[in-house]
């Protein structure tokens, strides 16, 4: 790390300070060994100090304010405009797209279009700066898309071909394919804080989890979870000591320990918990309860989970009963923009009150994502900023 002082303009006093402050940086970065190639931690008490709000990147200058929805049966992108709660633009992209993700550098909006067989499908870029889409690139079924948190490495979550294929982040050429065959419907992802492992959610035939050596690219545990048994999406706690699981058909969140690999914990929420995402404080969970648990429906809403109490403090229904489903929130993180994905609709959602905004868009809205976001760089998803 290199600082370049201006000591002819400052007193002695003032470099020392700085000094200081350089050396206290350095070692919290020295505080937690990450994955080779990987950013530092500034934080080790809060990975997502980097995602507040404000923390713009220099690589998202120039994008547009802009919420992307992918619509599952329509093979349509929906662009809003979030200031004016209104779409803006629409075109077509490949069969059956499923999530908008943020590149690892920021630089691109990848559509995951999984076709309707397994050796199908496609990402189609979008330009964050223009809105506009560039030609596809085949990709066989890519549900969803991860990026290895050095960059090194897009993962394709193929999940009717049970793998996990890591390739070029840019060109998207193989360069490794894992094969996942005890991990039916392999789903979603977060990452340890040291960027060492990743968690996957298995949502078929039982659920559970598996556990994957990023750097060996292999799979070094299988979890079973003692209830439910279609879990959904997974994300890191600040602290990065647990994880938490949505189960739809739980109803609520597991706790896991990332390290030992082990259930500690059960937080009921909802009807068909499904999204998770924190909130840009980093104090607050925010579920998507889908309101549909694989088996029957249910009126959807929100719940809040404290991160520090592992408890609910608030639950936001949505009015009419409604379905969220998979989103992010906004940069200043006031609002949390959901897909409603049994009702057409995308959900604005006042994250101080609840109050929900509803705006009409295509036939089953899915991973839906907005931009720009803070955070130096993207793990994929709908936005896993770090």
């Amino acid at each position: 790390m290199k600082f370049a002082l201006p000591f002819g303009a400052r007193s002695e006093r003032a470099a020392l300070a700085i000094g200081l402050c350089v050396a206290a940086a350095q070692l919290t970065h020295a505080a937690i060994a990450v994955l080779g190639g990987m950013p530092p931690v500034v934080d080790p008490a809060n990975l997502y100090s980097e995602t507040a709000a404000g923390r713009m990147s220099p690589a998202v200058a120039g994008a547009l304010p802009r919420v992307y929805v992918p619509n599952l049966r329509s093979d349509q992108v929906y662009v809003i405009d979030p200031e004016r709660l209104t779409v803006v633009d629409r075109f077509p992209v490949g069969r059956e797209p499923h999530h908008i993700v943020p590149s690892w550098d920021l630089t691109t909006l990848w559509v995951t279009n999984t076709g309707v067989r397994g050796a199908e499908g496609s990402l189609t870029p979008i330009d964050p700066k223009t809105g506009k889409p560039g030609p596809a690139l085949p990709v066989a079924d890519p549900y969803n898309l991860y990026f290895t948190p050095n960059g090194h490495s897009a993962i394709v979550v193929a999940e009717r071909l049970k793998r996990l294929d890591f390739r070029d982040p840019q060109e998207m050429t193989l360069q490794h394919s894992l094969p996942t065959p005890q991990c039916s419907g392999v789903n979603h992802a977060d990452f340890s804080i040291d960027g060492k492992y990743a968690i996957f959610t298995c949502e078929f035939h039982g659920g559970g989890l598996i556990k994957v050596d990023i750097a060996n690219r292999q799979v070094v545990g299988r979890l079973y979870l003692s209830r439910g048994g279609m879990p959904q999406d997974i994300r890191v706690a600040p602290d990065g000591k647990v994880f938490y699981v949505a189960d739809m058909m739980a109803g609520g969140v597991f706790v896991i320990d990332g390290e030992t690999f082990a259930e500690i914990g059960f937080i009921p929420t909802g009807i068909g918990a499904h999204g998770l995402y924190p909130s840009r404080d980093a104090t607050k969970l925010y579920v998507a309860n889908r309101g549909w648990d694989g088996r029957q429906f249910g009126p959807g809403g929100v719940s809040v989970i404290d991160f520090a109490t592992r408890s609910v403090v608030a639950n936001w229904p949505i009015p009419g009963g409604g379905s969220p489903d998979m989103g992010n929130v906004s940069a200043d993180g006031k609002v949390l923009w959901l897909s409603g994905r049994y009702h057409d609709v995308v959900y604005a959602i006042d994250t101080t009150t609840g109050a929900v905004a509803k705006i009409p868009v295509g036939r089953e809205p899915h991973g839906l994502t907005v931009w720009p976001q803070p955070g130096r760089y993207s793990l994929g998803h709908t936005g896993n900023m770090r």
